[in-house]
């Protein structure tokens, strides 16, 4: 009698309006509808924030530095700080929900790219160096908006919502970096760097996605499917049920595989990523040439999505995952033997780095979804977003290094072949699943 006294206590307390949307499905797959068009919207504009420091971040510090050695250090440094910035997002969404989570995010990102402008126009290497610790928050917000959609969705169609999360990240993903040359003579028309231009972009891009998500993610998705898994589990103590009616318990083991396959592409992906364009530079291609190939790169990261979101959810996770790692090594292999002068090959080896990275990061992401539960799951998100972006900055910052010392062929090649290490990782979840 008192677990039904305390049930129906909780459900007094309740707010109507959210007991209304626990109480109908209907009303449930409304908000999932809802949440994917919002989600859409912003990340067209994160996507276009994301491109910048992507693009000339490392070109920035190259001419601000005058060296090479450190040219790395952009990307080490934006994804170190989405690593912070990660960790913050996901705690502010486990406790008040990814509209206020994502949008702290992306604002915070757009604060961090008006930074670079200033610094690039002082040519100020600290408040470089830290603008660019803040900018990346917007990295990890963007990659953090993919949970957004799946906080409603069911089993089957998990790894859909993440890929169309991301795959709207293209268009502005890959106009950013198109938009390179008339952003750089925008800058020099208002007496800053050229190459400060795209950040200018990046800081008008994150601001309006924050903004998008602040006024319109209402009702919040993961506010409405905790409620839900709590009522559920409410109903489960107060009618005795056994542990399997419960709220699904946390899967570690998923939790390490599907972090393991991302941090894995992350490293491999921005290593050779962030070198292309001091490769190129050296071999007298121009910004518009460095341009469309991170462009292809970037499409090739996002535009897949809706088709490996598929592919997911019906051949399985740890199969696309051993995708990844074989498209990774097949871009590193022909990003080190690409001519200096082929902008084909070099197009081709980038794009396939982009969609090495796509297969791993929605393989790896639903493997995440699938494995936690709402009590805990941004916050778990967050973290394993921490391991990614700290993944992203240790490829980023030793990148530059190997170069320097060595070549880009070298790098290339010890990309790819690291890449491999995804496959014993699957086979060991497999074989732990079937000794189960």
């Amino acid at each position: 009698m008192l677990h039904k006294a305390d049930n129906s206590k909780a459900l007094e307390s309740t707010p109507a309006w959210l007991r209304s949307y626990i109480d109908s499905p209907e009303k449930q797959r409304q908000i999932y509808q809802r949440t994917l068009i919002i989600v859409v919207i912003s990340q067209i504009f994160g996507g276009a924030g994301l491109a910048a420091g992507v693009t000339v971040g490392a070109l920035l510090a190259q001419d601000m530095l005058g060296t090479d050695s450190f040219t790395g250090m952009p990307a080490a440094l934006f994804t170190l700080g989405s690593a912070g910035a990660a960790l913050l997002v996901g705690r502010l969404s486990q406790r008040f929900g990814r509209r206020f989570g994502l949008a702290t995010g992306f604002l915070t990102g757009g604060i961090g790219a008006i930074g670079v402008v200033i610094s690039a126009a002082s040519n100020s290497i600290l408040l470089l160096f830290a603008s660019l610790l803040i900018y990346g928050a917007g990295t990890a917000t963007n990659l953090q908006a993919r949970y957004a959609g799946t906080d409603l969705a069911n089993s089957t169609q998990r790894a859909t919502a993440i890929s169309i999360a991301m795959v709207s990240t293209t268009f502005g993903a890959v106009a950013g970096p198109n938009l390179v040359d008339v952003m750089g003579e925008f800058a020099i028309s208002i007496g800053v760097p050229a190459l400060s231009g795209p950040f200018i972009l990046a800081a008008a891009a994150y601001i309006l996605a924050g903004l998008v998500l602040l006024a319109l993610l209402r009702p919040d998705p993961f506010i409405v499917a905790k409620a839900i898994a709590d009522d559920m589990k409410k109903a489960d103590d107060s009618k005795l049920l056994d542990r399997n009616s419960k709220a699904p318990a946390i899967n570690k083991r998923g939790i390490v595989v599907g972090a393991t396959v991302m941090v894995l592409t992350q490293i491999v992906m921005v290593a050779i990523m962030t070198m292309t364009p001091v490769h190129m530079g050296h071999h007298g291609h121009s910004l518009k040439e460095v341009g469309l190939v991170i462009g292809f790169h970037i499409g090739a990261m996002y535009l897949p999505s809706l088709v490996t979101g598929i592919l997911v959810d019906k051949i399985g996770r740890t199969t696309m995952a051993i995708a990844s790692g074989a498209t990774l090594l097949a871009a590193g292999v022909l990003a080190a033997v690409a001519p200096a002068d082929s902008m084909l090959v070099l197009i081709i080896a980038l794009a396939l780095l982009g969609l090495g990275w796509n297969f791993g990061l929605i393989s790896g992401t639903a493997l995440i979804v699938d494995a936690t539960n709402p009590f805990t799951r941004a916050k778990t998100q967050g973290s394993v977003d921490v391991l990614i972006a700290l993944a992203g900055a240790s490829g980023g910052a030793l990148s530059g290094m190997v170069v320097a010392h060595s070549s880009y062929t070298t790098l290339s090649l010890a990309g790819g072949i690291l890449s491999l290490l995804l496959i014993p990782v699957v086979i060991w979840s497999r074989s732990n699943q079937n000794n189960g």
